[in-house]
């Protein structure tokens, strides 16, 4: 019997704890200026799920949120300012920050908004410009 993956993640104190099942749809870094400020670092480690593969388990009631723009809303700890995920409502997804799930197998397929890096890498991986087409982008990659 096969049995659906489900992972267990938390914020930086662990006051907000979640649940991610199944797997994600795509994990890749991602350059662009907002990821960068947001995760204070020069990439961000995504992994995109279904919405509904995200449950709160503990710890709702600590979560606060922002939007700098309606392609996202970033999600985070109010007690230690942990940072947990970001919804997408235009590509009907949210990103469970990779390194808020410790037992995930974290196996990036891809760069995207590339073109906007601060820290070239060379990895072999596709660099997209911005996102891909089935994402809304322009599909378009660039070089190493």
């Amino acid at each position: 019997m096969n049995q659906t993956p489900q992972y267990s993640g938390s914020c930086f104190c662990g006051s907000v704890k979640f649940t991610v099942t199944g797997t994600p749809k795509l994990m890749g870094y991602c350059h662009c200026e907002s990821c960068r400020k947001w995760s204070a670092g020069p990439i961000n480690a995504f992994t995109l799920w279904d919405p509904e593969a995200l449950s709160i388990t503990q710890g709702e009631d600590n979560i606060s949120s922002f939007n700098k723009t309606a392609n996202s809303t970033r999600k985070w700890c109010s007690l230690c300012g942990g940072h947990i995920f970001s919804e997408h409502p235009e590509m009907k997804m949210v990103d469970v920050y990779a390194a808020s799930i410790p037992e995930l197998n974290f196996e990036p397929a891809v760069h995207v908004f590339y073109a906007e890096t601060v820290l070239p890498i060379k990895d072999g991986l596709p660099k997209m410009k911005d996102l891909p087409a089935e994402a809304g982008g322009s599909g378009e990659t660039l070089a190493e």
